[in-house]
């Protein structure tokens, strides 16, 4: 929840300007406010960089005041959506059912949705991660369209608490993720504290396909420093 939309724009503008020549398979995507979505949306009109959103409710339309549709989100030409985030699921009361609704919404309107898995400290700590990821994926991906989706290994025990979750950690549990999963070639992100000084430690690790960028992603240097990585 962060930038209105004087300040995303301001931002795309920097950001922008701070990339560098990728290879064309690697995707950018800016996962924005629902208040920014149009504004930026014009912005990238053909450009190289992707427009996401936050969040998608299951319904059509509806009583169901502070959510949004699909039908909301590709009219302003989005064309990505996380679903399950940790703070949705902490904060929010999102469960692995309402999870796997807002995927199959997504899905139907030819979004590809980015799912997020993962553990707590205290899950962590007690020997449960790989049990909880498994439960996880097996709830989430009831009847979703695995050639369809971006899945994201985010450690709640590694966002914003000042723990870090070696490198070589987030590709084992990465590598079991892919083992769950039907479609081998399903893009797996790592999110955690991902910074310009470990994206290219994280990135060198085989397992992982991309990052999903937090914090560091508020600062449009910072941000096309994680995405130009080497």
């Amino acid at each position: 929840m962060y930038k209105t939309q004087r300040e995303s724009s301001e931002f795309l503008q920097k950001f922008m300007s701070e990339l560098e020549p990728t290879p064309e398979q690697r995707d950018i995507i800016l996962c924005a406010p629902f208040t920014a979505l149009d504004v930026m949306s014009k912005s990238l009109h053909n450009s190289r960089v992707q427009l996401g959103a936050q969040n998608i409710h299951w319904a059509e339309e509806g009583a169901y005041t502070g959510e949004i549709s699909g039908l909301m989100l590709t009219e302003i030409g989005v064309r990505y959506v996380i679903v399950g985030h940790s703070e949705r699921r902490q904060y929010f009361g999102e469960t692995d059912e309402t999870v796997n609704q807002r995927l199959l919404a997504a899905q139907r309107h030819g979004l590809t949705p980015i799912l997020c898995v993962g553990e707590t400290k205290q899950q962590r700590d007690t020997g449960e991660t790989e049990s909880i990821i498994c439960n996880q994926l097996s709830k989430d991906l009831v009847n979703v369209d695995q050639e369809n989706l971006i899945v994201a290994y985010e450690p709640i025990w590694a966002i914003g608490t000042g723990d870090t979750c070696e490198e070589s950690e987030a590709n084992r549990v990465i590598g079991l993720i892919r083992s769950q999963l039907k479609v081998s070639d399903v893009p797996i992100q790592y999110g955690g504290s991902v910074k310009p000084n470990n994206i290219d430690a994280i990135m060198a690790q085989p397992e992982i396909d991309g990052v999903l960028v937090g914090g560091a992603s508020l600062e449009p240097a910072s941000f096309a420093r994680i995405v130009n990585y080497q």
